[in-house]
């Protein structure tokens, strides 16, 4: 299951850099997109405001 950033997002570019699939793109909320995340997590550990969580 992908992983989705909530609206807690500050929108800080963190979990651009640690994604390793490119699977988020920028706006004023980031979005990951759920066809592309491989469900490693890595951005969720990143993000400085706790914006990402396994999505259901």
């Amino acid at each position: 299951m992908a992983y989705v950033i909530t609206d807690n997002c500050v929108a800080c570019g963190t979990c651009i850099d640690e994604c390793p699939a490119g699977a988020i793109s920028e706006g004023d909320i980031y979005s990951i997109n759920p066809d592309t995340c491989v469900d490693c997590g890595t951005c969720a550990d990143a993000c400085p405001s706790g914006a990402i969580t396994p999505g259901e």
